[in-house]
């Protein structure tokens, strides 16, 4: 009130505020904010009178009543949106600024109507009961349903909890001598040194950041009002200098002079990233270490994600075009709500979500989402900005795109799609196909060949692939990886010419059967192994022994038991027992890992046989020095592992004296059962390395299903019982203390046992830091998260 000498609650000079959230970390969209608070039906009036404009206060206080019931009291904006699209029709406007001071009147007094039917109560006239209703809805908005999910995305814990802010208002919308804007200090999109932004003249905030009205470039402020634009770049700059990143900032003018309203690091593309670290470098603003502190690491994935096809492309017809929000491929099928696009992305469709612009309550929809398309918005509309933040394709305010929500359907330039039509968005140029375009994989080169050189000089953990065959293997080396820490050898039983040999075992009925049908798989599981061993030239390989129960080979309807039967020569009722023998209540804590080769110490010895066959040629012909590392599963109890080791053992020592060769080998296990965990001492006089198959070990320390406890978990996030998955985030506190006893135990009876991390949290960054910090020798993860697990690395290092 001192500096502005204006009063709150005032009826002829009111002090306007806006109020805000204030989270730590950013979370563009997520929280609530309420603008023009302040005013009433008297103190609109003085205002009115005060600033000479009386369009301008009523437009405020239109607004004002519209964000308060939306924020405050959880009435749906998009009904305002209708009522205020009533009246511009009844008048034959196009725009809002065609709408008059006495229009405006209008407006307020059906909102006013419309808010009692819906509320049963007139809009509360109090300004001191609206500051605090605001507060209040803003520190409530932490744990709206958007802003759960948004941290779940991007691991940003709950207890953090937000501030919330009150400032004074300035007015973007005092006529054509104000406005407001969004701005970027670089190219979010892809890192460029230039200025970035948009503005919109005789405008509030949200207008832009809505994507209501589809604002001017940045550049056309320099026409408008040069002197505002030379003290707006000053600034931009000093904000870059200070912070040592690239900003996102926030400004409104009012009658010509310049208000910056909040700076953030800006939300850009893994392209705009990588360059803008990398640019940070050389220019000197930072080092090396902090430079590679700005790349969130799961936003690589994008990089690892496919374009189109430059043929497919060419030949493709363009329809219509929009602004290139975010870059990318994204073809898919239409949907037009978050809802199902969400069902469509579980039932395996890829999904393209198109909205008239997307609200930040349509974040899991275009999380699921390969491309998003909104007829309204700039470059830096809500659906830009998380786009962009996710990695997701987007193409913003299409002025060709008509939608029809009812019927389920649009037009894009006159062209009619309806839900589940095929079309093709390219992010990078902003134009829209009604096809599916093909796409191509990405390969790394440029800004993110020499940022990822970094991450390995400022890592100490090493970083491995699970990986299968030899494509996959290729793969994961070119994205850096340094060795196989989970080769699955069930994977490869499955193919064509494989699985009948695998079955022909399980019906055996004697030792000798079984040998002989195993002795058959033993050249396609060496011929695999040798072309892993090949591509990793040298680089560690940890196989894991056959793992699911048989069951998991076999059919399980009357129609393929008898079409198997036939092939197999075997009666259809021998075969029909031979599966319900094998039938068991709970398989995942069944006869599977270990036991299935305590049962048949034959498995064991076919693949043992075809590990090390694989090895000795692989050395014998290209040179390279292999050590097989061979891995037990689901071990519990360390007579359960000395039972099964002798017989791998025996296995190698005898090919190894037969080829002549010198060779070493390991012989380890994988620790999932919590047994395991607890008894690591005993154990680890028997493995020689222990890798932890964190999926199972999450399975078992929480007695939750993985295949079944998606189905609620979205129950224990909602009620903040859990605030990400524990499939997706090791949970540090309860399997993480047994990972972490498991290794002071091992390392206690086998200082140099080698410890490694195979389950799917290999590649999650705040997995890797906890691995980082309890002194785990490697990660393993698939091979597109290879880049990402080098970065978290590097990061936890740091």
């Amino acid at each position: 009130e001192e500096m502005t000498g204006k009063k709150f609650g005032d009826e002829n000079e009111p002090l306007l505020l806006s109020v805000r959230s204030g989270a730590r970390a950013s979370m563009p969209g997520m929280m609530d904010t309420v603008l023009n608070l302040g005013l009433n039906d008297v103190s609109v009036e003085g205002f009115a009178r005060k600033t000479g404009n009386p369009r301008f206060a009523y437009d405020s206080y239109r607004r004002f009543i519209q964000m308060f019931s939306d924020v405050v009291m959880g009435l749906s904006k998009h009904k305002f949106e209708v009522v205020l699209d009533e009246i511009k029709e009844a008048k034959g406007y196009k725009s809002d600024l065609e709408l008059t001071a006495e229009d405006l009147q209008e407006v307020i007094k059906a909102y006013k109507a419309f808010y009692k039917e819906e509320k049963g109560e007139e809009f509360p006239q109090d300004p001191e009961l609206q500051l605090m209703d605001c507060v209040t809805a803003v520190f409530d908005s932490w744990n709206n349903e958007r802003a759960i999910v948004y941290r779940r995305m991007h691991d940003i814990p709950g207890s953090w909890g937000t501030a919330v802010n009150v400032q004074s208002m300035v007015f973007g919308n005092m006529g054509d001598t104000s406005g407001t804007g969004v701005a970027f200090t670089r190219n979010p999109a892809t890192g460029e040194k230039k200025i970035y932004g948009e503005y919109l003249l005789n405008a509030q905030g949200e207008d832009v950041v809505a994507g209501i009205r589809t604002p001017e470039p940045i550049s056309r402020l320099e026409q408008d009002m040069p002197a505002v634009y030379r003290q707006f770049m000053e600034i931009a700059d000093k904000l870059e200098n200070h912070y040592k990143d690239m900003q996102d900032m926030e400004f409104t003018i009012e009658e010509e002079k310049l208000y910056f309203l909040q700076t953030r690091s800006g939300k850009r593309t893994a392209h705009a990233a990588l360059r803008v670290a990398v640019e940070l470098v050389e220019e000197g603003l930072c080092t090396e270490e902090e430079a590679l502190m700005k790349v969130d690491p799961k936003q690589l994935d994008q990089l690892l994600h496919p374009n189109f096809d430059p043929a497919a492309l060419a030949a493709a017809t363009v329809v219509a075009t929009g602004l290139p929000a975010s870059p990318g491929a994204g073809a898919g099928q239409v949907y037009f709500t978050a809802e199902h696009a969400v069902e469509a992305a579980r039932r395996g469709e890829r999904v393209v979500l198109v909205r008239l612009e997307t609200s930040p309550e349509d974040i899991e929809g275009m999380a699921a989402a390969e491309g998003i398309l909104t007829a309204r918005g700039g470059m830096t509309s809500h659906a830009a900005v998380v786009a962009r933040g996710m990695g997701t394709c987007c193409v913003s305010g299409c002025g060709e795109l008509k939608l029809d929500y009812v019927n389920r359907q649009c037009t894009i330039a006159g062209h009619v799609v309806a839900e589940g039509d095929f079309i093709s968005l390219d992010g990078t140029t902003g134009n829209i196909y009604i096809e599916d375009v093909r796409t191509i994989e990405p390969e790394i080169s440029g800004y993110f060949a020499q940022f990822m050189g970094w991450t390995d000089t400022h890592r100490v953990l090493k970083v491995r692939t699970n990986a299968d065959n030899p494509k996959d293997t290729q793969k994961a080396v070119d994205f850096g990886a340094e060795g196989v820490g989970l080769c699955r050898t069930e994977h490869m039983f499955f193919e064509e010419d494989r699985i009948p040999k695998i079955r022909q075992m399980i019906v055996s009925k004697t030792v000798e059967e079984r040998k002989k049908a195993l002795d058959g798989l033993i050249p396609y599981q060496k011929a695999d192994f040798k072309g892993m061993y090949e591509v990793l030239a040298g680089r560690p390989m940890t196989v894991r022994l056959l793992d699911p129960p048989l069951h998991e080979f076999l059919p399980h309807t009357d129609v393929e038991i008898a079409a198997l039967a036939k092939e197999m020569g075997l009666g259809f009722d021998e075969l029909k027992s031979t599966v319900e023998s094998l039938h068991e209540f709970n398989p995942m804590l069944g006869h599977r890992g270990c036991r299935l080769a305590v049962t048949y110490p034959e498995i064991a010895e076919m693949q043992a046989k075809a590990i090390i066959q694989a090895a000795i040629e692989v050395k014998q012909e290209k040179g390279y020095d292999v050590v097989p590392e061979i891995m037990i599963p689901l071990v519990g109890e360390i007579k359960e592992l000395a039972y099964v080791k002798k017989f791998v053992v025996d296995t190698v020592e005898a090919e190894i004296a037969a080829a002549g060769v010198e060779m070493k080998y390991m012989v380890g296990t994988m620790i999932e059962v919590p047994r395991a965990a607890l008894t690591a001492d005993a154990i680890a006089k028997e493995a020689e390395f222990f890798s932890f198959g964190t999926n199972d070990l999450t399975q078992m320390t929480f007695g939750f299903s993985r295949d079944d406890a998606g189905a609620f978990l979205d129950d224990y996030y909602k009620k903040a019982i859990f605030e990400s998955d524990p499939f997706a985030r090791l949970d540090v506190e309860g399997v993480g203390q047994l990972v972490e006893m498991a290794c002071t135990k091992g390392k206690a009876t086998r200082p140099g046992i080698k410890l490694g991390i195979c389950g799917e949290h290999g590649g999650d960054p705040s997995t890797i830091e906890f691995c980082h910090n309890i002194g785990l020798d490697y990660v393993s993860c698939s091979p597109f998260r290879v880049p990402i697990a080098r970065l978290a690395a590097a990061q936890a290092a740091i």
